[in-house]
């Protein structure tokens, strides 16, 4: 019968491995120097209504859903008041990396009243930024 402290050990090693896993450098992706990504829409100093119909434009690459692996392709990550994701790392999924996996260009968000920042990123298969990086510039919006 398994000790206590074997237990013990054995769930703090497994944290440990979960933990660093969870924030491990994956392969980055090539991009061509010339990608951009940008907001067709949008533009900082807007004053807009909510739901904020965001669209996403591409120059320079072609969009594939995650997962697909084909050459100079990836998916929007639209970022919602939080910094640029680290480089070589997955791009979190939360309320505030909101992630395009199925090649979506446009969506509606909804947005309190107020000052937001947003970002476009593009990821490829695996959520990871391209390198170079092909994001956006940040934009300040102001919903009313």
């Amino acid at each position: 019968m398994p000790s206590y402290f074997n237990i013990a050990r054995l769930t703090a090693v497994t944290l440990l491995l979960a933990a660093g896993m969870a924030t491990a450098q994956m392969p980055e992706t090539a991009a061509p120097s010339d990608a951009k990504v940008y907001f067709v829409n949008l533009k900082s100093g807007d004053t807009v209504s909510s739901p904020v119909k965001v669209v996403m434009g591409l120059s320079g690459m072609g969009i594939a859903p995650a997962g697909i692996e084909f050459p100079q392709t990836g998916h929007h990550h639209l970022i919602i008041d939080a910094p640029t994701p680290p480089a070589a790392a997955v791009i979190a999924a939360d309320a505030n990396h909101v992630h395009f996996g199925k090649g979506q260009t446009e969506t509606s968000i909804e947005l309190a009243p107020g000052k937001h920042t947003l970002q476009l990123v593009l990821g490829d298969r695996n959520h990871v930024p391209h390198k170079p990086a092909v994001v956006s510039d940040v934009i300040t919006i102001t919903v009313r």
